[in-house]
């Protein structure tokens, strides 16, 4: 099962992260959170790895409906997105929003997933315009 949505860029690490934060504001999600999981991991273990940042996103709108309908939706909030390098090239990818609807098999809850992925896909285009 796919459950990302995945672009590569040719833009430096830290300046994507910025592209990245900037793209979600246009299409109304906000960073609640940032874990810098390279230096997580060098903090509590040791281990160096590829730099990697994980972006909680949140659409208050988007998930104030879906919180409505199924409370249990709270587990898979905020959609996370995530800035890496591979391969020489610059990653980002998000965690596609129709988990929200098919984890809790809630039908109802299709219509705001189905929103909140074309506006994280609306974010990655716009990422891919650069």
């Amino acid at each position: 099962m796919e459950f990302t949505r995945r672009i590569e860029l040719d833009a430096t690490y830290d300046d994507t992260i910025t592209y990245v934060k900037d793209a979600l504001k246009e299409q109304g999600f906000g960073v609640l959170t940032e874990i810098d999981v390279r230096q997580t991991l060098k903090d509590k273990l040791d281990i160096d790895v590829d730099a990697q940042i994980i972006l909680g996103a949140c659409n208050p709108q988007l998930a104030h409906r879906a919180l409505e309908i199924d409370p249990r939706v709270a587990t898979l909030l905020p959609c996370n997105v995530v800035v890496r390098t591979e391969n020489g090239h610059t990653v980002v990818e998000a965690l596609d929003p129709k988990i929200i609807a098919e984890v809790p098999d809630n039908a109802a809850l299709a219509p705001i997933a189905e929103e909140a992925g074309q506006r994280i896909q609306a974010a990655l285009d716009t990422l891919a315009g650069r």
